[in-house]
Formats: structure tokens, C-alpha cells, sequence
């Protein structure tokens, strides 16, 4: 049954009837009157109604930009509970207090502009700049919404499109130089943190990969592991996830001392649980977790990780700069770009390329000498 319909009240005007959606109490019924032909109170129609399947039940015309927003968080959509939780903060902090109150069908290319330009210099916790990344990670949260609502055909066109996030500065990603690795290492050994730092180290996995990863994933003897999902940290708690993409679902050859650490940390988590009456771990265990077998929290690895760093008088590294060092070894040991693409994870190789670019250019001096090397004619060759 139609939840809509058009009816003509004279030459250019049109009275448009139709009921919110019911979730088993009394039907709601709206009017609306439009102007113009026909087919102008047919697209008002399906606006209407795509406006009030995503939780608004006025006019679109005069729906803000602060009542869509929401409306599209708290609706139905294809985004993670930490995605959701990240869009909900930069809609909160960066786009509600500046665009807010602007009627959604009048937001235009200019007032995107003039967006940018407040938050880039007083966007920031008491009235401070914002970097131009989180400028363009609010821009995209925008752009995303924005196009869900020409897709719904409540916008005829996403406005967002129009202007560009600001661009970026090159900066070098975070790393450990080969003269840190070993020392990092060595430091570490006897706390707790050792082995899935030096896994992270060999492997390049993410932090959520890898207190999600299962004794079962493991293949000590191939000398591999397949990650086949993450642990999310939300307000809402901890929850398993699968890979974002095919790409992030993949198996990882591991070095003998990748082997071996994983060796040891398996008969240390066993000796404890024994010494602690807690039994033998599920085979399916996971390798790092609580002593009760629970998963870790990937934010107090993180804390836990600066801790250790800091009383141990170790390089000021973030926990996740250990995936970019491995990334890096990785280039400085000339393997190609594919390769590293798909140890890492990443959906596609320009991905990797985005990230560590400045890395490969580095490494392209060595393939400058070579060629060189080859292209010599005065090598001093036995002509008989």
C-alpha cells in the first residue's frame, strides 16, 4: 500500500499526503503543499519520504544540517561502532557548532569554504587551530552524509564535492631506526609487553589484530599465522570484527625468532595458568589476553606501552609505530610494493604507497646506483 499520495488543489499547486513510518502505534499523517508541475510534487514526494525513513519527520526543506546529521548517525548504515563513534565526535565538535543551524538545502560551496577557514584557525579546544587532518577527516564525515542524502534524494547534489579538504603537509611516519630495533628489544624482555611487541615488530599487524589473534591461527610449524580479525574498542566495550576488507584477511610468514617468541610466550602462558589453578587454555585461546583468558584492552596497550617506554628511558614511540617499522625494513630491504601491500593489509597497494612513500623514495637512490652500476661501459672487460 502506497504510504503517499498528490493531490491537485489548483493550476500550480499540489497538497502532498503521507504517513511516517509506524513502529505499531497510531499512523502519523503529514501535508505538505508544493507549487509548480506535477513532476515538481512527485520529487517533493520521494524526498519527503526518504527524509522520514531516515528518522525526520519534517520537511526537508527545512530540515538543518544538525537534524540530518543525527538523524543519519542514530539511522541505518554500513559503518562500525567505532566508526560511528569517531563521525558522532567530529559531527559534536566540528561540524554541528559551525553549520549547524544552516537549513540542509541551502548549505552551499561557499559556506563549505568559509567552514574550513573558522576551524582551521579557531576550530581546536578553546578556540586553538585544528590540524588540517582533522579538518579533512570533518570534511569527509560531511561529504559521506551529504552524499547519503543525494543518494535518498533529499539533495539534488553533494555541495561537500564542490571544495577540497585542505591538503596536507608531507610529514615521516613515526618509526624505530635499525640501530633501535635490537636495543628496543632487549629492554623488553621480562615484562609482560615483550612478546607482542616483538610480534608486531615481525609481522607488521595492527594492535587490534593482534589481541584478537587465536592460538588456533597459528601454524608454529609452517611458520605462519592468518589474521582473520580484530578487536574494536568502543565506549560500548570490547567486540571481535572481521577484516574491513578481503585484502585484511591473510596469512603472514614468520621470521625464527617470531617462531620462537611465540614458542615461549605459549609455555609461559601455560605455566601461569597452571601455577594459578586456571587449567590448560582452550585451543582456541586467544595468544594475548587477560590471565583469565579475556581480551586486553587495545587503549591500555597502548597506555601500558608509552608507560614502559618511558620508565625504561626507550625511544618516544606510539605502540603503532611498530607496524610502520616493520613497513619500513620491509622497503629498505627492496621488496616491492605489492608485496608489502599485502603483508600489511591493505586494501590496495597505492594505500601503502600514501603512507611510506617517502620511504620508497629513499630506498630509489639505491636503484639509481645500480643502474649505474650496469650502465658503466668502463668496467674494464676481457675483449680477447
Amino acid at each position: 500500500m502506497s504510504r503517499g499520495n498528490i493531490t491537485r488543489r489548483s493550476k500550480q499547486s499540489w497538497r502532498i499526503k503521507f504517513d511516517l513510518p509506524s513502529d505499531g502505534g497510531d499512523r502519523q499523517t503529514r501535508y505538505v503543499t508544493v507549487r509548480g508541475k506535477y513532476a515538481d510534487a512527485q520529487r517533493e514526494l520521494t524526498k519527503l519520504l526518504s527524509a522520514a525513513d531516515n528518522g525526520m519527520d519534517i520537511e526537508p526543506r527545512k530540515v538543518t544540517v544538525a537534524d540530518y546529521m543525527k538523524a543519519w548517525l542514530d539511522g541505518r548504515h554500513n559503518l562500525s561502532p567505532k566508526t560511528v563513534e569517531r563521525y558522532k565526535q567530529l559531527t559534536e565538535r566540528q561540524i554541528i557548532p559551525y553549520l549547524g543551524s544552516t537549513i540542509l538545502q541551502r548549505l552551499r560551496p561557499p559556506t563549505i569554504q568559509r567552514w574550513h577557514e573558522t576551524i582551521l584557525t579557531s576550530g581546536g579546544k578553546d578556540d586553538r587551530p585544528l590540524s588540517p587532518r582533522t579538518v579533512g577527516h570533518a570534511h569527509r564525515v560531511l561529504h559521506r552524509a551529504l552524499q547519503r542524502a543525494v543518494e535518498m534524494e533529499i539533495l539534488a547534489r553533494n555541495v561537500a564535492s564542490a571544495i577540497s579538504p585542505p591538503s596536507l603537509e608531507p610529514s615521516e611516519i613515526e618509526i624505530l631506526d635499525a640501530g633501535q630495533i635490537a636495543i628496543v628489544l632487549e629492554s623488553l624482555k621480562g615484562h609482560d609487553i615483550y612478546s607482542i611487541a616483538a610480534l608486531a615488530l615481525a609481522t607488521g599487524m595492527r594492535r587490534g589484530e593482534l589481541l584478537a589473534l587465536q592460538w588456533t591461527d597459528c601454524d608454529l610449524d609452517a611458520a605462519t599465522l592468518t589474521v582473520e580479525r580484530a578487536l574494536e574498542e568502543t565506549r560500548a566495550g570490547l567486540r571481535f570484527k572481521a577484516p574491513k576488507t578481503r585484502h585484511g584477511l591473510r596469512t603472514i610468514s614468520l621470521p625464527d625468532s617470531a617462531v620462537q617468541v611465540l614458542r615461549d610466550h605459549r609455555l609461559n602462558q601455560l605455566e601461569t595458568r597452571m601455577a594459578l589453578g586456571l587449567g590448560r587454555p582452550e585451543s582456541d585461546a586467544l595468544v594475548f589476553s587477560k590471565l583469565d583468558g579475556t581480551p586486553m584492552s587495545p587503549d591500555n596497550l597502548s597506555r601500558d606501552w608509552v608507560r614502559i617506554c618511558r620508565s625504561l628511558k626507550l625511544p618516544r614511540v606510539m605502540f603503532h609505530a611498530l607496524r610502520h617499522t616493520h613497513a619500513s625494513a620491509l622497503i629498505a630491504a627492496g621488496l616491492d610494493v605489492v608485496t608489502i601491500s599485502r603483508r600489511l593489509g591493505h586494501a590496495k597497494p597505492t594505500t601503502t604507497l600514501t603512507v611510506y612513500g617517502h620511504l620508497f623514495s629513499k630506498t630509489d637512490e639505491v636503484a639509481a646506483d645500480a643502474i649505474e652500476a650496469a650502465m658503466r661501459t668502463d668496467k674494464g672487460t676481457d675483449r680477447g
